[in-house]
């Protein structure tokens, strides 16, 4: 399970993010734990900002994600399991806690948020080294259930996807490529060449043409327009793409090489990547209606168990109550003989075990809704997949159009293939006796003067 956290004021805003319905399938307040509000997670926070303004901290409030592995169905006691590890490595045990639970394309994570003020002593917890408790409680979160340990928890720099920051992925997504598959492209194209020249023809094979950048030293820009770090993007130091291309002024600049890509783009093969764009489109408000008319059937379910598990808990409560005498001889009679100490160990026992019940059934409801969630997300990947394949090949016959405009061969790949010789083969001529009697007198010969070539005594 992946743990992330970290400190953070504003406290209306995280709220309205942890109940954002828009975004998630299903948002569950799970847990209010130490505020004097109740039910309400933005007033429960407003109560947390408010206790922190009698100090001078300004992240007074401490946020965590938990992500279980994909493909694997964590159950509620899990998730909780893991955020009390996390309280306690941190030293937040006894801070008021908010945990929230979202549903989203049929994987499930949790979101917890302490407070850090100490009401006691009006100061903020010292959250020293939080990344790395974390760390040590994910792994053993992922040796404690057997799960396959990510290689980033291995091999630090192994980390999937490819130690990608926020602005690099939003940056691959406006141009509608996977990140992952662009930066391999680029960290591919840097390892396999060791001149400019080389590393410009590979990344012109995939529809990239380097520029010198304003700000960013050396740049490729893709078809659309958009522009890539190369230092960034390849996974190297800025001096080593300083010591390839020198001032890198023999690129031309960022506007030029633009307005170059502009000219050379074909039109029909822009035309045929909006059309995929468009066949997606028409596709969507079907896969989108069958989403929305199954999160809208698990919602009901959902409430109407909790509907159900509401009255089942007032008659328990109700037949619980009914056990204990309330009033007179019987009352003080049952507290002298210990009978009424013992009904109330047995209704608390009763009650505890109605709560896990209630729990276990909960779960139960929302793993076969997962399940069926899952199978109709693995539709929508696939088809997000094809439209990915399609535009990338899009993509590389505008490569194969720019360089046939340039006068290069159609692609790179097949201008260093040699042309296979043609292999004539002659018509064996039928062997005669004569041609026999010759073969064996050279032979003869041949052998001979090898004998000649050796030394005495050998």
């Amino acid at each position: 399970m992946i743990l992330k956290g970290s400190q953070r004021g504003n406290a209306a805003q995280l709220a309205k993010h942890l109940s954002n319905i828009l975004d998630n399938e299903h948002v569950d307040l799970h847990e209010l734990r130490g505020f004097m509000t109740e039910g309400d997670l933005h007033e429960a926070l407003k109560e947390s900002e408010a206790i922190a303004k009698g100090t001078r901290c300004k992240q007074h409030l401490f946020s965590l994600s938990l992500n279980p592995p994909e493909g694997v169905h964590v159950d509620t006691a899990t998730f909780e399991t893991a955020i009390e590890m996390a309280e306690l490595k941190l030293g937040l045990d006894g801070q008021p806690r908010a945990v929230v639970f979202h549903e989203k394309e049929g994987r499930r994570h949790a979101h917890a948020v302490w407070s850090r003020i100490d009401v006691d002593t009006m100061t903020a917890k010292q959250l020293s080294f939080s990344k790395m408790r974390l760390m040590e409680v994910s792994k053993e979160l992922y040796l404690q259930h057997g799960w396959d340990m990510p290689r980033g928890m291995i091999d630090r720099e192994a980390r999937n996807p490819l130690n990608f920051s926020r602005a690099e992925w939003q940056q691959a997504q406006r141009a509608k490529q996977d990140p992952r598959m662009v930066k391999a492209l680029f960290k591919d194209a840097w390892q396999r060449s060791d001149s400019p020249d080389a590393l410009k023809a590979a990344l012109e094979q995939s529809g990239y043409y380097l520029a010198r950048g304003d700000r960013r030293g050396v740049v490729a820009v893709d078809f659309r327009g958009e522009a890539y770090a190369l230092s960034r993007w390849s996974g190297v130091k800025a001096k080593d793409v300083a010591e390839r291309f020198g001032k890198a002024d023999g690129l031309p600049s960022l506007d030029a090489q633009r307005e170059m890509v502009a000219d050379l783009a074909a039109d029909n093969l822009r035309a045929q990547a909006r059309e995929i764009d468009e066949g997606y489109k028409r596709l969507r408000p079907s896969v989108e209606f069958k989403r929305t008319q199954m999160v809208e059937r698990h919602r009901i379910e959902r409430s109407g168990l909790a509907q159900l598990q509401k009255q089942r808990e007032e008659r328990e409560t109700a037949a619980r109550a009914s056990r204990l005498a309330e009033k007179g001889v019987a009352k003080l009679w049952s507290r002298i003989t210990g009978r009424y100490s013992k009904l109330k160990a047995q209704n608390e026992h009763d009650a505890w075990q109605s709560l896990r019940r209630d729990q276990a059934e909960r779960d139960k409801v929302i793993s076969r809704q997962l399940d069926e969630r899952q199978r109709l997300q693995e539709a929508i990947k696939k088809m997000r997949q094809e439209r990915s394949e399609e535009i990338a090949a899009i993509q590389q016959e505008i490569a194969n159009y720019m360089l046939m405009r340039q006068g290069k061969a159609v692609t790179i790949e097949a201008a260093r293939r040699p042309a296979e010789p043609e292999t004539i083969v002659s018509p064996r001529k039928p062997k005669t006796r004569e041609r026999d009697d010759a073969d064996r007198q050279r032979q003869r010969r041949r052998d001979r003067g090898k004998g000649r070539d050796r030394e005495p005594g050998i």
